[in-house]
């Protein structure tokens, strides 16, 4: 029997998923996480990037805003939880008051998790 090359094996898992037209990462992340990832990035380029960077590089548009990438240095995201459901209010008027669903919040947070 012919030993099956690793390469191999990463080749053709790579050429199945592209020509099946996956969006979501090929290792690393189970499919019903990483929707809820791609829904939370969806919420934060919607709700959040006009102030502070979504990505995994760049610089905050506004520079007063932390890009969301080092959140998790400053305390764990999962503490945004309540502010994320009460609705999320800072002294700077550039950031609009708004409130997520339980779902949205676990998108969110699930899609910040993903940054670390």
């Amino acid at each position: 029997m012919t030993a099956i090359r690793p390469a191999l094996i990463v080749a053709s898992l790579a050429l199945v998923h592209g020509l099946c037209g996956q969006s979501m990462p090929l290792f690393g992340i189970a499919p019903a996480h990483a929707q809820s990832t791609q829904r939370g990035l969806a919420i934060a380029r919607a709700n959040c990037a006009r102030c502070h960077s979504v990505d995994k590089s760049g610089e905050s548009p506004l520079p007063a805003a932390p890009p969301f990438r080092i959140l998790h240095q400053r305390y764990p995201v999962e503490t945004l939880e309540d502010a994320l459901g009460e609705g999320i209010v800072t002294g700077h008027p550039d950031m609009p008051e708004f409130r997520l669903n339980p779902d949205q919040i676990g998108d969110l947070i699930a899609f910040l998790k993903s940054l670390e």
